[in-house]
């Protein structure tokens, strides 16, 4: 089902696959005739122009090309993203949510998404569906999609073949690439950061020297599958902040073969090397950095995708958790599973706070009270897992995020407990 092969090496290596030998053309990219009496078509995820390194595409050959469908008709769906995210002020105050119930309409996976805010870089969605797509298949032309299982495991058909993704792993799908989400359980939620701006890579390492962090051995691609089937199916496209839909009289996911470095994947987080101090204080939540879009200026992402992992504890006389903190980037986290270390209750696995710019955060008063108390041994967090999806711009929140039911409106009292304990003069 996967490819295990060295890929994010930078922006992405050359890959290949086939799913009937002699498929693949080779030698060339466009022959006059294309074995088995296949199309050839090329996926550009980038300008023509851009420096080799940085150029993204791949090329498909498929039993049908994707110009075969109907007219684009628009449908209804109000909270899908679409820049700008203007339509209300965004006031600094912290806040935080429960995880978003599930319908109790039937929903797939598009009729679930809630857009829960954004900004000219990237936006932040909720998911949760209790249906699989049936004769619908969706491609997104706003930008990729970073897709973060917290309940439930998915399979996404897509046009490089299949990936099944679980709680504790991710999938990348980028812009234009056709796909199609089955529930293999019976209901999924989790988040999703659609990224308008440069593609996800990983981060360089710097001073950590040649390992760490990601690995690019781990990543994970499809290998090629195709659906030779004819019927009557939807193709669903997000395009400029609205959705659409065609009529097709054929499954899209017809690609026999492919080659190129523009291609789905998944990664699973358990495989993460975590960096962490082993003498004294807490290192920034950049040294926990999975994969990264950069911005025009070096050293500052347009999104960071940074997860807290099980990890070991050991630096002595320091205060273990997240210190308190104002800073110039814009946080948004979910926990995936058990318990996050600055935070005692109140947030909870499919839950989220945002903290933007220069708004306060940090420790609640329990985790504090605990983290200054403790005997400083070595210890093992194992029962954690949580992300952030971090930002240079304000996480702008949409309506439905600021008038939610899930919204805590009590957030704040969670530091209420921290007393002045100074004892000077």
């Amino acid at each position: 089902m996967t490819a295990s092969l060295s890929y994010l090496n930078g922006l992405g290596n050359h890959v290949e696959s086939e799913a009937l030998e002699g498929a693949l053309v080779k030698g060339r990219n466009s022959p006059q005739k294309v074995p088995y009496g296949l199309y050839a078509e090329q996926l550009s995820g980038s300008a023509f122009t851009v420096a080799r390194h940085a150029n993204l595409h791949s090329w498909l050959y498929r039993i049908r090309p994707s110009v075969l469908h109907s007219d684009f008709t628009e449908v209804p769906h109000v909270l899908l993203a679409k820049t700008p995210f203007n339509n209300q002020p965004t006031p600094p105050t912290q806040m935080r949510w429960n995880p978003m119930p599930y319908s109790t309409d039937s929903r797939d996976f598009i009729q679930s998404l809630k857009v829960l805010a954004g900004n000219e870089g990237a936006a932040i969605y909720l998911y949760a569906a209790n249906a699989s797509m049936e004769n619908e298949f969706f491609y997104n032309a706003d930008g990729d999609f970073l897709i973060v299982p917290q309940e439930g495991a998915l399979r996404f058909k897509t046009e490089f073949g299949l990936l099944d993704v679980k709680p504790g792993e991710i999938v990348v799908i980028q812009r234009g690439i056709k796909f199609q989400v089955m529930l293999l359980e019976e209901k999924a939620r989790g988040y999703i950061c659609e990224n308008f701006g440069l593609p996800f890579r990983l981060p360089d390492l710097g001073v950590i020297g040649a390992n760490g962090l990601a690995n690019p051995r781990d990543f994970q691609l499809p290998v090629a599958a195709y659906e030779k089937m004819e019927g009557n199916f939807k193709l669903l496209a997000k395009f400029q902040g609205h959705l659409w839909t065609a009529d097709l009289q054929h499954s899209p996911l017809d690609v026999v073969a492919w080659h190129g470095n523009y291609v789905p994947y998944k990664y699973d987080l358990s495989l993460f090397n975590t960096i962490n101090t082993v003498s004294f204080d807490h290192p920034d939540p950049s040294i926990f950095t999975v994969l990264t879009s950069p911005s025009m200026i070096p050293g500052v992402a347009n999104v960071d995708f940074v997860i807290f992992p099980p990890r070991w504890m050991v630096a002595k006389d320091t205060f273990r958790p997240p210190y308190y903190h104002r800073n110039i980037m814009n946080e948004y986290m979910g926990l995936i599973f058990g318990t996050y270390d600055a935070k005692q209750t109140g947030f909870l696995p499919g839950g989220g706070s945002l903290h933007n710019c220069m708004s306060a955060h940090g420790p609640d008063a329990e985790a504090f009270h605990q983290a200054t108390n403790k005997n400083l041994e070595p210890e093992y967090y194992s029962n954690t897992l949580a992300f952030m999806f971090e930002s240079s711009q304000i996480w702008r929140p949409t309506a439905f995020a600021m008038n939610a039911e899930f919204r805590q409106k009590n957030y704040l009292d969670c530091w209420q407990g921290l007393r002045a304990n100074f004892n000077g003069p």
